[in-house]
């Protein structure tokens, strides 16, 4: 009974595994022929749709900024050089590199013994020539005085001689008579004629006494300039630069000692490209005013000043391109003659245009727009300016659509895309342009000074021209920030 049990089990068992693997078997039979007719079948084509990033563009109005590179010069320089030749016996308390006179100061004298001596010669010239006009003056009047003689006795001689005559008439007088009268009229006429001579010549006397004290005045006046060229006073109000000499020194005439520089009357001349020119003149015909910032970087503390550009070079220099470009500097604390400074000029208003990525714009001058089917067209974007980084460009074509931030090669017109997310393009123009200056408070302005004064990793020439900043009426906002960003405050 036992083994009729066990052997049921044991039949039951195997039809158990018999079934399990027939079912197996049938399973990788299934999967087998689904393989083969999956492969039978050509796989279907599926689109291929990127993300990208997009921006909406936004009409608007940007004030183009133009990029340079210059160099400060002063506006009023003046070269001293030596007007005589001598040796210097006086020199100013500022006769020194960078020495500060003002307008009337004595700058150096040199010596005017010379000179002195020279004058009190044309002074003795002149007093000569004086005598010489007054004795011929003299002269004059007496010859005058003697030809109103000699025509007085002309006079009576031509009366004695009608006399004569008449009494010849009356059978009274001797022919004898009448020709001695005639004899003593004709001498008397003749003493006229060489006393007239005699005033001609007194006349011309006079008139070379009158020469001879003009030149005499003349060499006197130009004694005395000499004498007052042995001074040498400054002309206006300024600092010195390029000093040589000291006492004793001898100076040849024309030499140059110094040079004589207004700090305050600063410009900054910097070169565009004559396409940058081109644009900027076109249809007006001349420069328009426009702003400029002129910014000096010291150690990461920038010196900042404003101006306009006031005049354009004449001429293009040899082996130059481009235009020189002046503009005058308003208000330049720490500012020197030979800095060289970047140079941001506003250009006028542009209006209807938007400032997007440069890597949105392709070499022709278009972007890609998204449509509403999600699809990227390619729309004419003219490009106007470069900023940096960005680009203005004429939003006419594109005025409210979507485009894309970054091009790549993977994507061209036709393509389906998936916007990750937009942003407005109505951006301004780049910060920087105009500087804010604002006034500070006494108590702040001390506290400035005294950071600026115990830094001692600053450089001597850095510190200067920013203390020479911040105690301007008025300092830039940004270093003030910087200031205070390295204070901890």
């Amino acid at each position: 009974m036992r083994f009729f049990r066990r052997s049921l089990i044991g039949l039951f068992l195997v039809s158990l595994t018999l079934a399990l693997l027939a079912g197996a078997g049938y399973r990788f039979y299934a999967a087998f022929q689904a393989r083969l007719a999956a492969e039978s079948v050509p796989p279907q084509a599926r689109e291929r749709q990127f993300s990208v990033n997009v921006m909406e563009v936004v009409p608007t109005t940007v004030t183009p900024v133009l990029v340079s590179y210059g160099q400060i010069a002063a506006r009023q320089t003046l070269e001293l050089r030596a007007p005589v030749s001598g040796r210097i016996v006086a020199l100013a308390d500022g006769f020194q590199e960078g020495g500060a006179v003002k307008a009337g100061d004595v700058i150096l004298r040199i010596d005017p013994a010379d000179a002195e001596a020279a004058v009190r010669v044309a002074e003795a010239d002149f007093a000569e020539a004086e005598a010489g006009l007054r004795e011929a003056e003299r002269s004059q009047l007496l010859a005058v005085d003697d030809l109103a003689a000699a025509e007085a006795q002309r006079d009576l001689r031509l009366a004695a001689l009608e006399r004569q005559k008449n009494l010849l008439d009356r059978g009274v007088g001797s022919p004898s008579g009448v020709e001695d009268a005639a004899l003593a009229h004709a001498s008397a006429g003749q003493s006229v004629l060489s006393k007239r001579q005699s005033l001609a010549d007194a006349e011309a006397s006079v008139d070379r006494a009158h020469t001879a004290v003009l030149r005499a005045q003349i060499d006197l006046d130009e004694t005395r300039r000499r004498l007052d060229d042995t001074t040498v006073i400054a002309a206006f109000d300024g600092v010195l630069s390029d000093v040589s000499g000291a006492l004793g020194t001898l100076l040849s005439s024309n030499e140059q000692f110094a040079t004589l520089i207004a700090p305050d009357a600063l410009e900054v001349a910097f070169r565009i490209s004559t396409e940058q020119y081109a644009r900027l003149v076109q249809d007006r015909g001349a420069l328009p005013d426009m702003a400029v910032t002129a910014t000096l970087d010291v150690s990461g503390l920038d010196l900042v000043a404003m101006g306009t550009v006031t005049r354009e070079s004449a001429a293009v220099a040899e082996g130059q391109t481009g235009r020189m470009l002046y503009a005058r500097l308003d208000s330049a604390p720490g500012f020197r003659p030979g800095d060289f400074v970047t140079v941001q000029v506003r250009e006028p208003e542009l209006a209807n245009v938007a400032l997007i990525p440069a890597r949105a714009v392709a070499a022709n001058g278009t972007v890609l727009a998204v449509t509403d089917q999600s699809r990227l067209e390619e729309v004419s974007a003219p490009l106007l300016r470069r900023q940096g980084d960005d680009v203005i460009v004429d939003v006419r074509a594109i005025s409210g659509r979507q485009v894309v931030l970054e091009r790549s090669p993977l994507l061209g017109a036709g393509i389906r895309v998936k916007v990750n997310g937009a942003q407005r393009g109505d951006a301004q123009a780049p910060e920087g342009v105009e500087a804010t200056l604002v006034k500070l408070t006494p108590e702040h302005r001390e506290k400035l000074l005294a950071f600026v004064a115990s830094n001692t990793q600053m450089p001597e020439e850095v510190r200067a021209r920013i203390t020479e900043q911040l105690a301007a009426d008025e300092v830039p906002t940004e270093l003030i920030t910087r200031l205070e960003d390295r204070m901890g405050s």
